[in-house]
């Protein structure tokens, strides 16, 4: 009895297969709260905020992704948080506006803007859904959103264990 080789069907077959969690930045995230430096918790003080930040020691976000934000409802000035910005940036890998439970969502959608789509064109595609990295769900609707318009096929999944979401019709030859 001969024996028969042993075929990777799903390496042989024409999908390709995108993995979103390749995508994550592993970068530590970092908050930095304006609400540390409120008076009363209530409001900043110019003098005080300025002499804070400048004593701050700014080298603990080295190559962080920073997220500034203020926990208080207060009123804080636009000046402050650019003041924060300005202190942070020779240290940190990217600052943003925003708490920093929101970060993936935009660091996710930012790389899903900025791919090429031209690879994907006319393919059928999978997106791997399991992953060792938090993957936030807007990513995937994203990436439905780009993709849908230029592939044959979208698929949620694993090669072998998938959900079919988008069949391109074909187009009848009039």
């Amino acid at each position: 009895m001969a024996e028969e080789e042993i075929k990777n069907r799903v390496a042989e077959s024409s999908l390709l297969q995108i993995s979103p969690e390749d995508w994550y930045d592993t970068r530590p995230r970092l908050g930095f709260d304006i609400a540390d430096y409120l008076f009363a918790g209530l409001v900043l003080k110019e003098l005080d905020f300025r002499a804070a930040m400048k004593a701050h020691d700014w080298t603990q976000y080295s190559n962080a992704q920073v997220c500034i934000f203020c926990s208080a409802d207060a009123i804080v000035p636009t000046w402050a948080y650019m003041l924060v910005s300005i202190q942070v940036s020779p240290f940190a890998a990217g600052i943003h506006f925003m708490k920093p439970e929101d970060l993936d969502a935009v660091l996710f959608d930012r790389k899903i803007q900025s791919l090429d789509l031209s690879e994907f064109e006319g393919k059928k595609v999978i997106v791997k859904g399991c992953s060792k990295h938090p993957v936030p769900v807007s990513a995937y609707v994203s990436l439905a959103e780009r993709l849908t318009p230029v592939v044959q096929s979208l698929m949620y999944g694993e090669p072998c264990s998938n959900v079919p979401l988008f069949k391109r019709k074909k187009q009848n030859p009039d």
